[in-house]
C-alpha cells in the first residue's frame, strides 16, 4: 500500500511502473486527491495472464471499506492480451483506490505494468478573445 498524491502522479514521468502480484492476492494504489474537477487515467497490462480490477472511492481513511462507494466494479480483464485505459473523474476530495486482485489464481502470481496520469480541467477564461 502507497498512498500517492496527485503531485506524485504529475511527476510520474512516461515510463510505466511495475507491480508483483503473488497469487491468491491483491494490490491496491491509492491516490489521496484534494481537488474537485481533475481526470484520473490509468494504463495497464499484465502477465502472464488476466487480472482483476476495480475502482473505489474512499472519503477518509477512517472511512470502513464496506462503506466505500465502488465506481468501477471488480471486472475481470484480459489485460494479458491487451491494453487497458480507463479514467474517473473526481467529484469529491477524498481516496480513490485502484484494486488489482489475483484472488482468483491459486498458483499463478502476475505483473501489471501500469501508467497513472492526472489532468486538470482547462478552464476558459476568456483572455484569447479579441
Amino acid at each position: 500500500k502507497l498512498p500517492l498524491t496527485v503531485e506524485e502522479i504529475l511527476n510520474f514521468g512516461e515510463g510505466n511502473r511495475e507491480l508483483f502480484i503473488k497469487s491468491s492476492t491483491y494490490s491496491i494504489i491509492p491516490i489521496t486527491v484534494t481537488e474537485m474537477g481533475l481526470t484520473i487515467s490509468w494504463v495497464f497490462s499484465s502477465d502472464p495472464k488476466s487480472i482483476s480490477f476495480s475502482v473505489v472511492y474512499q472519503e477518509s481513511e477512517d472511512t470502513p471499506l464496506d462503506q466505500c462507494k465502488v465506481l468501477i466494479p471488480m471486472t475481470r480483464c484480459n489485460s494479458h492480451k491487451e491494453t487497458i485505459r480507463g479514467q474517473v473523474k473526481v467529484r469529491n476530495s477524498g481516496i480513490y483506490t485502484l484494486i488489482f486482485d489475483n484472488t482468483f489464481s491459486r498458483f499463478i502470481s502476475k505483473r501489471v505494468f501500469y501508467h497513472l496520469t492526472v489532468e486538470r480541467p482547462v478552464i476558459y477564461d476568456g483572455s484569447d478573445f479579441p
